[in-house]
């Protein structure tokens, strides 16, 4: 009989360690995946600065530091491996743009131009899909962070080597508030 419950206890801490195990795989490619999903946002925003930059261009080709700007943001973004660095250069190249409509502003030709219009657009509907991306990445960070710290399921996570993850977060300039003055 004692042998009978020793068997019983061995197979469900077995069972509790296939299931916490196979959960922390589950969560892991769950981050893969939706760092992936900001990858191919983040690809398509940056396929897509060119055409803004060449139309802004033909406007206002005085303002060559912006463009320059805009391009070598672009390019440490497209570089950046790792979602700490990946953010960090988004949050630059986010900046830049920023300043490539500022100077659109001075232009009320470019500004209608339907092209420009255009995109603009596509460019607004690509940063909400960032945005919701990053919310799900974050999200499943979170789960996967907590499973790694919370006891018991930390000495799986501690025995099969799965750390914690990344936040994908903005800067403490982009959480300012942007002061408004009449």
């Amino acid at each position: 009989m004692a042998m009978l419950i020793i068997l019983i206890i061995i197979v469900i801490i077995f069972l509790w360690v296939v299931a916490t195990y196979n959960g922390f795989i589950r969560l892991r490619n769950l981050v893969d995946n939706s760092w992936s999903d900001i990858d191919v946002q983040l690809k398509r925003r940056a396929d897509l600065i060119p055409n803004l930059v060449n139309s802004v261009k033909g406007y206002a080709s005085h303002e060559k530091t912006v463009f320059e700007n805009v391009t070598r943001a672009r390019a440490e973004a497209t570089a950046a491996t790792t979602p700490e660095k990946r953010a960090k250069a988004e949050n630059l190249l986010t900046g830049a743009l920023r300043q490539l409509f500022a100077v659109a502003e001075n232009y009320p030709e470019l500004k209608a131009n339907q092209n420009f219009l255009d995109l603009q657009d596509e460019l607004s509907n690509i940063e909400d899909a960032i945005q919701n991306s990053r919310r799900y990445y974050n999200a499943i960070v979170r789960d996967l962070n907590i499973k790694v710290e919370s006891f018991p399921s930390n000495l799986i996570a501690m025995f099969f080597k799965f750390v914690k993850s990344e936040f994908f977060e903005i800067e403490e300039r982009e959480r300012a508030v942007p002061e408004v003055s009449f």
